[in-house]
């Protein structure tokens, strides 16, 4: 009786102190392209002209996380992150377009979301649920690894 009462005291307490810790995210650069050109003339003479190139998005994606989703921590560790986001945010693209493409993985490297969205609050409102969600199912995992490990160390001391 006292082991059972025990276990649940460790088991709440393991599982309040993870509950307050922040999820910690690594955003992976974006490599996003934007073309673009234009064209004119008259019966004179015609002209034209075109450009583009690589528009990394990687800091408007992290400022857009930590207005839209306090609950995790931006971290630009990706060995010390618990969930590794891939956000493509595409600029320069008609408004009919799905231009941001989002996948995040969990620590175990798990795909836990993969998806296309029109605009890039609703991709990062999209990864804050899916790793709430996830870091949920985390936190209980842990807290049962701990103490099945407890339970067998209480074991063994009773059998001394």
């Amino acid at each position: 009786m006292k082991l059972t009462l025990v276990g649940a005291m460790v088991l709440a307490s393991v599982v309040w102190s993870a509950a307050a810790e922040k999820p910690r995210v690594y955003v992976t650069d974006s490599k996003s392209w934007e073309l673009g050109g234009a064209t004119g003339g008259t019966a004179d003479g015609f002209g034209g002209a075109a450009g583009g190139g690589d528009r990394p998005q990687t800091a408007e994606i992290i400022k857009t996380f930590g207005e839209r989703c306090p609950a995790v921590i931006i971290n630009n560790k990706k060995e010390r992150a618990d969930y590794v986001v891939l956000l493509d945010h595409e600029g320069g693209k008609d408004p009919i377009s799905r231009d941001n493409k989002v996948v995040i993985f969990n620590k175990d490297g798990d795909s836990i979301l993969s998806r296309s969205t029109r605009t890039l609050g609703n991709a990062v409102k999209d990864v804050c649920g899916a790793i709430a969600d996830d870091w949920q199912k985390q936190v209980i995992k842990a807290a049962n690894a701990r103490s099945k490990a407890e339970g067998k160390d209480a074991d063994v001391a009773s059998k001394n």
